[in-house]
């Protein structure tokens, strides 16, 4: 990386780090939290992926308010891209391995971790870190790459799309963590919680060529909702996205949130892209087709919002 671009990103995270959506700003300041009791959102920030995973679960209540004593676990990280994790192309392969490892000792049967790739799945899985980092902390690493996968579902309240096939380990689990990592991209603008569930589906195609916004929204009123959304915001692809070109298009935040609520979540992330570029709200369709599908909301006023600085 040119010393420029170096300096660049340093401010643009120093930037973003501030995160002041709906005051944020001054509980960090503070270094302070409000303590309220099951907050709808918790905002992380400071530390390193497995501290900030813990402190948003023991926040929300701890990790069995999400995982019993014998379930079958899946989670869906972006996988979908031939890049190290220094690229923020993917999830943070630290915050998948934690997330494992936390589903197992909470009493998880078997934890299965899959995406859709766009780039080829082995070399996606492999150099992404994920693979190892999942199969370290005891899960199962199964491919999406093919159709045989993927089971017909109905979408009855979609718009556009009316069914889909979803891969099986999702149809077959008993809850499921939806993890994206937060970054620009190139056709929907935004990628995170809502848009991280094109990659439980097989046929992407379609979403293309029938209006991707809704498409986007259509998949999140699947029935069997994540038990969880968790976004990597630890290191954020600001532009080139959705793959990147070189490390100037990464900003470290040291961040993440978690949610119940895609829309909102993925509204406060939002907030948090805009410390770094701006992005409007506008542009991001899909965000307010969740909204009018009842699928959360974009008024975080709405929302209790727990924010912590490690």
């Amino acid at each position: 990386m040119k010393r420029r671009d170096f300096i660049k990103s340093s401010v643009v995270a120093g930037a973003a780090l501030s995160l002041n959506f709906e005051g944020l700003q001054a509980a960090l300041t503070s270094n302070t939290m409000d303590v309220q009791a099951a907050p709808d959102m918790v905002a992380i920030m400071g530390g390193e992926p497995e501290a900030m995973l813990d402190k948003a679960l023991e926040a929300l209540g701890g990790i069995k308010n999400f995982v019993k004593n014998g379930d079958k676990i899946v989670i869906k990280p972006n996988i979908g891209w031939d890049r190290s994790p220094e690229m923020a192309g993917n999830t943070n392969p630290d915050l998948i391995k934690a997330l494992v490892k936390r589903c197992l000792d909470a009493g998880a049967s078997k934890v299965t971790v899959f995406d859709h790739t766009c780039d080829n799945w082995q070399k996606c899985y492999d150099n992404s870190g994920i693979a190892a980092a999942a199969r370290e902390a005891g899960a199962i690493v199964m491919p999406g790459n093919e159709e045989r996968y993927f089971k017909e579902v109905a979408l009855p309240k979609g718009v556009k799309l009316k069914s889909a096939k979803i891969h099986e380990s999702l149809i077959e689990c008993d809850a499921w963590f939806n993890v994206p990592i937060l970054k620009n991209h190139g056709g929907a603008k935004f990628s995170c919680a809502m848009k991280n569930m094109m990659g439980i589906v097989w046929d992407r195609r379609f979403f293309h060529q029938n209006d991707l916004h809704q498409c986007i929204a259509d998949i999140c009123t699947w029935d069997k909702k994540p038990a969880l959304h968790i976004v990597d915001a630890y290191r954020m692809m600001h532009q080139n996205g959705p793959q990147g070109k070189t490390l100037a298009d990464v900003a470290t935040l040291k961040s993440l949130i978690a949610s119940t609520d895609i829309v909102a979540i993925d509204t406060a992330a939002l907030g948090m892209f805009n410390q770094v570029k701006k992005l409007d709200m506008e542009a991001i369709s899909h965000l307010k087709f969740g909204e009018e599908l009842k699928l959360g909301t974009t008024d975080l006023k709405k929302k209790n919002i727990q924010r912590i600085r490690l």
